[in-house]
C-alpha cells in the first residue's frame, strides 16, 4: 500500500485519537492497540517518513496516559476508604437503619426474656459459660473469662470468628433479606440476655465499662453487616426501575463493599478484646475514653462523614 493511501485511510481515526480527555480506560486500551498496529505497519514500509514519526508520537502519548491511569489505581485503597465506602453507607442508609432497629428490638427481646425466664440465659449462653462466670463472680473476678487465654491467640481466634459471623450475616441476605434478619435475631437476643445477666448480678455498669471497650466496635460492625445483607436482599425484593437481576447485582456489590470495609473494624475490636478488655482494673477514664472514641468514630464514619461527602459531591456537580 502506498503511503498516501495509508494516510488517507487512517487520517480520521488518528485525528480522533488525539483527544484523550473523555476516553475511558477500556477505549484507551483498545485505541492503543490499534495505533501500535498502525505504527508497526508504518515502521515496516515507511521507516523514515513523517507519518511514522507522527504515529510514534501518538503512541507515546497513549502509553503515558495508560501508565498514568495505572499509577492512579495504586491509590484505590485510599479512595475506597475515603470515598467509595462512605458513599455506600449513605446510599444504603435505610438498610443500615433497619438493621439497627431490628437489632435493638431483638436485644430488648433477649433482655426481657432473661428477666422473666430464669432458664433463658442458660439456654442462650450455655451451662458451661454461666457456671464459669458464676464461679468467677464468687472469686471476685466477674470478667475473668477474658484473662484465660494468651492475648495474641485470643485476638486471632476472636477476629477469625467475628469475621466469619459477619460474612454469614451478609451472605444470608440473599434469602430475600430474611436470612440476615434471622442472624440479627440470634446475635441480638444473645446480647440482650448476656447484658441482662450481668445487670441482674449487680455488675451492669462495670460490664459496660469493661465489655463495651471492644463491644462498641464489634456490635456496631455486626449491625452494619446486617445492613449489608439487607442491601443485597432488598435489591432483589425492590428492583425499582432495574431488572430484578440487575438490582440484585447492585445491592450485592454495595453489600460486599460494606462487608469488606468492616474487616478492619472487627480486627480492631478483636485487638481490644484480646489485649485491653482483660485489664478489668484499668482506670475508669481509660475505659470511657475507648468507649467514647469508638462511638464517635462509628457515628462520624458511618453517618456524619457520608452525609457531608454526598452533599459536597452534589454541590460540585
Amino acid at each position: 500500500m502506498r503511503e498516501a493511501l495509508f494516510v488517507k485511510q487512517g487520517k480520521e481515526k488518528w485525528k480522533g485519537y488525539e483527544d484523550l480527555k473523555n476516553t475511558g480506560p477500556d477505549e484507551l486500551a483498545e485505541s492503543f492497540i490499534q495505533i501500535t498496529d498502525d505504527l508497526a505497519y508504518a515502521k515496516t514500509f515507511y521507516p523514515k517518513s513523517n507519518t511514522t514519526k507522527y504515529l510514534n508520537g501518538l503512541a507515546s502519548t497513549f502509553h503515558q496516559s495508560i501508565y498514568k491511569n495505572k499509577k492512579e489505581k495504586t491509590n484505590r485503597f485510599v479512595t475506597f476508604w475515603s470515598y467509595e465506602l462512605p458513599l455506600v453507607f449513605y446510599k444504603q442508609r435505610r438498610a443500615l437503619l433497619y438493621s439497627f432497629l431490628f437489632f435493638m428490638v431483638f436485644s430488648l427481646m433477649g433482655a426481657l426474656s432473661a428477666k422473666y425466664d430464669n432458664t433463658f440465659v442458660r439456654l442462650i449462653m450455655g451451662d458451661q459459660y454461666v457456671n464459669m462466670t458464676n464461679a468467677n463472680i464468687a472469686k471476685g473476678d466477674p470478667f475473668g473469662v477474658y484473662k484465660q487465654s494468651n492475648p495474641f491467640l485470643m485476638f486471632v481466634g476472636i477476629a477469625a470468628n467475628n469475621i466469619m459471623v459477619e460474612l454469614m450475616i451478609f451472605v444470608m441476605g440473599i434469602f430475600f433479606s430474611v436470612g440476615s434478619i434471622y442472624q440479627l435475631l440470634k446475635n441480638g437476643v444473645m446480647l440482650g440476655a448476656f447484658q441482662y445477666y450481668f445487670f441482674s448480678k449487680g455488675f451492669g455498669l462495670q460490664s459496660i465499662l469493661v465489655i463495651w471497650c471492644h463491644g462498641t466496635l464489634e456490635i456496631s460492625a455486626i449491625i452494619l453487616a446486617g445492613g449489608a445483607g439487607l442491601a443485597m436482599g432488598n435489591g432483589f425484593l425492590f428492583p425499582k426501575t432495574y431488572s430484578r437481576f440487575e438490582s440484585l447485582k447492585k445491592g450485592a456489590k454495595d453489600g460486599l463493599k460494606i462487608a469488606i470495609g468492616l474487616i478492619p473494624v472487627f480486627l480492631t475490636a478483636a485487638f481490644f478484646e484480646g489485649f485491653i478488655t482483660r485489664k478489668t482494673d484499668m482506670p475508669i477514664w481509660i475505659s470511657i475514653a475507648i468507649l467514647t472514641g469508638s462511638f464517635l468514630f462509628i457515628s462520624w464514619y458511618v453517618i456524619i462523614y457520608p452525609r457531608h461527602l454526598n452533599r459536597k459531591l452534589n454541590h460540585n456537580k
